[in-house]
């Protein structure tokens, strides 16, 4: 396996929204892992995400960002024929450094609850689940609602 990773641009969109599509478990949102949705991203976390290649095919990405406090990571996906290669934990450990050089402490993933095989990935390289935690959602677009105390 001659593997090479390398900062994500966007001429990689085709590439790896096709392997994400390929990949067990992967939630995808039409709008937010659109092209211009992942550029947006992409210019917001400059050199922070990563796609690798055995040879000249990709087999590998993921998308990696932070806000200033915490970092987070968002699609990992590996080819089914490079798995337990630890090509994941490299795409990882890549984004752990960046974040790390950004003085980001932590990093959060988030793992669909039926995605099994995702979360033993995530916790045999380490991370830990947090029970204590739940995440809350709301389209930001979506009608607000009136405030009483206004």
């Amino acid at each position: 396996m001659k593997l090479h990773i390398r900062t994500m641009t966007p001429r990689d969109y085709v590439a790896v929204t096709k392997l994400w599509h390929a990949t067990p478990g992967m939630g995808l949102h039409a709008a937010d892992d659109s092209r211009a949705g992942i550029l947006r991203f992409l210019r917001r976390n400059p050199r922070m995400s990563f796609v690798a290649f055995d040879g000249v095919q990709l087999v590998g990405a993921v998308l990696c960002g932070h806000d200033g406090r915490r970092g987070t990571l968002h699609h990992l996906a590996v080819a089914r024929t490079h798995l337990r290669r630890g090509l994941g934990a490299a795409l990882v450990a890549r984004c752990l450094r960046v974040l790390a050089r950004q003085h980001i402490q932590k990093c959060n993933i988030f793992v669909y609850r039926a995605n099994t095989s995702g979360q033993a990935f995530w916790l045999h390289t380490g991370w830990s689940a947090r029970d204590d935690l739940r995440v809350l959602q709301k389209p930001a677009a979506g009608p607000a609602r009136p405030c009483r105390a206004c």
